[in-house]
């Protein structure tokens, strides 16, 4: 097998642009920064999302629905979406309850 054709096909491929992820801005907001955060996903002008999501609430209604939805859905800008659950040992939480420490006898 020749080396070259080898090393060529292990190589990474570094022309392929890396995956975006949708979130709602902290930056570039009114609401909630849906608007700014699908403008950034689709490399849009923000005034142009916000028109457009202007234009579904006035003439189908479903406009104010979809923006709660993606407002509740689309996580924000640096918050992960992974975060340990409450009262975990991992999420460095004591128990609430007082009398979990004392021995019952």
């Amino acid at each position: 097998m020749n080396t070259t054709t080898a090393d060529a096909r292990s190589a990474p491929v570094t022309g392929q642009p890396q995956a975006r992820q949708l979130r709602r801005s902290g930056d570039d907001k009114m609401l909630a920064g849906v608007a700014g955060g699908m403008a950034r996903y689709l490399n849009a002008d923000v005034t142009l999302v916000r028109v457009s999501i202007a234009a579904l609430v006035l003439f189908t209604g479903a406009g104010v629905a979809l923006y709660v939805a993606a407002w509740l859905l689309i996580p924000e800008d640096g918050v992960d979406r992974r975060s340990p659950r409450r009262g975990s040992p991992a999420a460095g939480t004591a128990s609430a309850n007082p009398h979990d420490d004392q021995n019952r006898d």
